[in-house]
């Protein structure tokens, strides 16, 4: 049996449009008959190599405007619930980051994610506290005390830090960004279908 075509899904906790991604990926693959990999990495020390201190929804007001409404659009129409605006944003995803990487072979990691995800913009409720973070492991039946404190190793730090250099070396420079099994790059929620697309195969236009 063939070996189905794989995408990588890299993520951000602080991200809205990954929030997105993540709560519609998964069906679309397996209509698309494509494995997802999921690629939590911390986009601040992207931002800060471009020079910036803060995301650039913050940084052009207008932009951020525009971001939040569009936002709430594209929940509505994907059925998701309401948009509620974490308070600070971005919300610092040092903590959550770190657990996504430590379970990043276990089966907890996208119930998880899409976890932090809504609790992070459906909810509007901090993700930033190690508690916080805890606390959501514990709503999975996971042991969120001993997993935060797991995540916090040396070994670990060491494997997130592995993964944002990857990220940099592969020209990923915002969230979410898609990766095909050919090292095609996609940026954005909505390029995910075009994504998925390339990842089985079919090339628009005649491009190779």
């Amino acid at each position: 049996m063939a070996r189905r075509p794989t995408l990588e899904f890299w993520y951000e906790f602080a991200s809205t449009y990954s929030y997105l991604a993540a709560m519609r990926v998964e069906g679309l693959a397996q209509a698309a008959g494509v494995e997802v990999r999921w690629r939590p990495f911390l986009l601040g020390p992207i931002f800060a190599a471009q020079g910036w201190t803060s995301s650039p929804f913050n940084l052009y007001p207008a932009k951020g405007r525009n971001m939040w409404r569009d936002l709430e659009r594209e929940a509505a129409r994907l059925g998701l619930p309401p948009v509620t605006r974490p308070n600070p944003f971005p919300q610092n995803s040092l903590s959550a980051t770190r657990v996504a990487t430590y379970g990043a072979d276990q089966d907890w990691l996208v119930p998880f994610s899409k976890a932090v995800y809504e609790t992070a913009f459906a909810k509007g409720r901090s993700i930033a506290e190690p508690a916080s973070v805890a606390a959501i492991l514990d709503r999975l039946g996971l042991d969120g005390t001993q997993i935060v404190k797991a995540a916090a190793s040396e070994a670990n730090k060491t494997r997130l830090r592995v993964s944002g250099e990857e990220a940099r070396s592969r020209g990923i420079y915002g969230a979410p960004t898609f990766l095909t099994d050919d090292g095609e790059l996609f940026w954005g929620n909505d390029r995910l279908e075009q994504a998925l697309a390339w990842a089985a195969g079919e090339r628009p236009g005649g491009l190779r």
